[in-house]
């Protein structure tokens, strides 16, 4: 499932699939048990955190950032069922609450403790998200909550994962065929295999520990070493999934959480399915972006249809093809570049001002847009290593490439826009070295977890809607509120003032709505001419 990886405010349908069984050698598996070893590391972690505490202070090579953002360590296990074996330090990152209100300066606001935030990914990193409380729409959460970021195991710098030569991490310019040869299948199965090879060998036995259960233990020694005697979360895309394991794992620990475009926790969908309906749902959101530059034909002049607008996105796809812009930007990373504008709306514009102006003869919009910048490559890389270790890690996958080319052969016949793009970047799952988990079945009985808060856009799909249905359902008490009709990915505190009015309410007073609600869409994006 992949997901973006930072919050809106600041910058995880699909019909019914044929698929067959997954063949996961079961004697490679390892089941997560929650009254086990484990949790007697996390009872024995969360005890030394909780002595231990956090000593904030300056953030490394972070020194001039605004906002009094502060950093500091929390030790953890890195095998829980070994709390005395190996630790790892999480880099952890606050901003204290303000106090202040942000309508009234002379009235001070009472303190309600720390919000902690995932960003998702798997392999984002939080450590700016306290930042956010800069941010007008986030001053009255901020005035009330200590803002608490962090990186999660295997993100940098919280003992990094890396599974290739940082420099070896951006292709050249590639192909993006809807339906690949076989010869290129081939290809990039090789590369799989090379790189699930990579991330074994790089990390030794210790790749094992990357995965979700982990990451909600995590959590739970994070809010020890805070002082907090229960947790307030919110977790955005996968940052939702490890949440709900939290709240499965921990649900006495809970005092509010907040699930931003949820992943479906299906234990059945985790993360082979869930892939398959990412895929078919982001060729509905390719569909909305062709409408959208359509309906501004008078600005792009890529066409006054959708048909027209993919006709247009075909023939650029083709020229470069031929030809690479700028050496460096070929069908592929023009197909990343619009992939990424299924998940934000605010992309729209740049994305549509970029294809106009190539088929008119200038491609440099294109070649800044979508091409590779190696400044980027360490973080890029870092951020695909830890992603590839929690799903592959989290769950039984087919080991077998004759089982992906069935399924994705069949899908992309309906949903050609992302489906190979996905294969390509989960089939490292096929190959994978360390045992797999059999993921955990999420399910709260009435009055066992406090009501939380869930949101998500109609039209997500990055994580699409039917997941927060799902977590509706398997959370006793929990409240959906859906943005309708709109697809952007991640919708706390971005720009519908109705979504925000409901996560205030929650977070501040801990009051949620009567029953599941809805909120009318956020306003369209505005085209962007060129320069």
């Amino acid at each position: 499932m992949r997901a973006a990886v930072r919050h809106s405010a600041l910058c995880s349908a699909a019909g019914s699939l044929l698929l067959t069984a997954l063949t996961a050698a079961p004697a490679r598996g390892t089941t997560v048990d929650p009254g086990t070893a484990e949790r007697r590391g996390v009872a024995v972690a969360a005890q030394r955190a909780a002595a231990a505490g956090i000593r904030f202070g300056a953030c490394p090579e972070a020194e001039d950032l605004p906002g009094g953002l502060r950093c500091g360590t929390v030790t953890v296990p890195l095998d829980y069922a070994r709390p005395d074996g190996r630790r790892i330090e999480l880099a952890v990152s606050r901003v204290r609450a303000t106090g202040k209100d942000p309508a009234n300066a002379r009235r001070a606001v009472p303190r309600q403790g720390a919000l902690v935030y995932n960003p998702g990914g798997p392999g984002a990193s939080g450590l700016y998200f306290p930042l956010i409380g800069m941010v007008p729409r986030w001053k009255r959460l901020a005035a009330a909550y200590d803002l608490v970021g962090y990186a999660p195991r295997g993100v940098a710098p919280s003992a990094p994962l890396s599974c290739q030569d940082p420099k070896r991490f951006f292709k050249g310019p590639r192909p993006a065929p809807e339906q690949p040869s076989a010869a290129l299948k081939r290809e990039r199965a090789a590369e799989a295999e090379a790189y699930a090879r990579g991330c074994a060998e790089r990390t030794g036995d210790a790749l094992r520990h990357y995965h979700s259960p982990n990451n909600a233990r995590d959590l739970e020694v994070i809010r020890a070493a805070l002082g907090e005697r229960r947790l307030t979360f919110m977790g955005a895309s996968y940052g939702t999934y490890f949440g709900a394991l939290y709240a499965e794992l921990f649900p006495g620990r809970v005092r509010r959480m907040v699930f931003d475009s949820v992943v479906n926790p299906d234990p059945e969908r985790v993360w082979y399915r869930n892939n398959l309906e990412q895929s078919a749902a982001f060729e509905h959101r390719w569909r909305d972006l062709r409408k959208w530059i359509a309906a501004h034909d008078d600005v792009y002049g890529l066409g006054d249809t959708p048909r027209e607008v993919a006709e247009n996105y075909r023939r650029a796809s083709a020229l470069l093809a031929q030809r690479p812009a700028g050496g460096t930007v070929g069908p592929s990373q023009l197909q990343g570049a619009f992939l990424k504008a299924g998940y934000y709306d605010e992309h729209w514009p740049h994305r549509a001002r970029a294809l106009s102006a190539y088929l008119k003869g200038d491609p440099e919009p294109l070649v800044e847009l979508a091409g590779p910048h190696p400044e980027a490559a360490r973080g890029a890389e870092n951020s695909s290593a830890v992603y590839t270790a929690v799903e592959c890690n989290d769950a039984p996958w087919p080991t077998e490439f004759e089982v992906w080319d069935r399924d994705n052969t069949r899908l992309a016949r309906r949903a050609p826009f992302e489906t190979w793009d996905n294969v390509w970047t989960n089939l490292p799952c096929a190959y994978w070295k360390a045992p797999r988990q059999h993921p955990l079945d999420v399910r709260t009985a009435p009055g066992e977890l406090p009501p939380v808060l869930i949101l998500a856009a109609e039209r997500d799909a990055a994580t699409p809607y039917e997941g927060a249905v799902e977590l509706r359902r398997r959370l006793a008490g929990s409240v959906l509120v859906t943005e309708r009709d709109a697809g952007t990915h991640g919708v706390a505190g971005g720009p519908n003032a109705c979504v925000n009015r409901h996560l205030e309410a929650y977070l501040l007073e801990g009051r949620l709505p009567a029953r599941d609600a809805s909120c009318a869409p956020r306003p369209a994006p505005v085209p962007a001419p060129e320069d």
